[in-house]
């Protein structure tokens, strides 16, 4: 099975990316909403969460407004919150990619925000960054409720820069093209990616019989 590892800068068409892949055929791991899961009522991270960051917690859940104002600007908070998460996250990815690998699924996918900050480019077979001109990613972005100028430099400064994504991807996807466009260079991608063997699945030690949940 090749993995595919999707990702690309706020604002840049990721969102609309993955839910074109899985229309596809393609089974995407949507990491933003493994997190939402983990930090939402009853979620496995949140009495870690609530142990690292006390008041951060309401109605069994992250409050997702404070837990930001509670790492926005602050690294080390902000690692701390990643210590949590990340491995978390990497268990339901791999439970996700063995759930796929059983199906017989050809080409899987991974989408992962923070793909390269986070060197999850090792863990997949081949990487598609979205991108957009600057003007439409900020048009997007700012359009978002909440958004101010301010908090989007912030998520920019944190994010790899566009150029060094799209130096470092295999694929580039350009959806300030349009959605036409977008879609036909998917289809092509996957067109291609049927053809390359996987090299990082089955994970050595993996056997057929074994829990999907492990």
């Amino acid at each position: 099975m090749l993995i595919l590892g999707l990702t690309g800068s706020i604002g840049m068409g990721k969102s609309t990316a993955a839910k074109m892949l899985k229309s596809m055929g393609v089974p995407v791991c949507d990491s933003d909403a493994l997190v939402h899961r983990l930090t939402g009522r009853g979620g496995a991270a949140v009495p870690a969460i609530d142990a690292a960051f006390p008041g951060v917690i309401k109605d069994g859940a992250v409050d997702r407004r404070a837990l930001g104002a509670a790492v926005f600007g602050n690294p080390p908070a902000l690692k701390t919150l990643e210590s949590i998460l990340h491995p978390r996250v990497q268990a339901a990815q791999r439970a996700f990619l063995r759930q796929a690998a059983m199906r017989g699924v050809r080409v899987a996918c991974l989408d992962i925000p923070l793909l390269f900050e986070t060197h999850g480019e090792r863990r997949v077979d081949r990487t598609i960054v979205v991108t957009a001109p600057f003007a439409v990613q900020k048009a997007r972005v700012l359009a978002r409720p909440g958004m101010t100028p301010e908090k989007f430099a912030g998520i920019l400064a944190r994010q790899t820069p566009d150029a060094e994504k799209r130096r470092r991807a295999d694929f580039v996807v350009n959806t300030g093209d349009g959605r036409l466009a977008t879609r036909r260079a998917l289809r092509e991608i996957i067109t291609k990616a049927k053809r390359i063997p996987g090299r990082h699945w089955p994970p050595r030690g993996f056997y057929p019989g074994d829990s999907i949940h492990g």
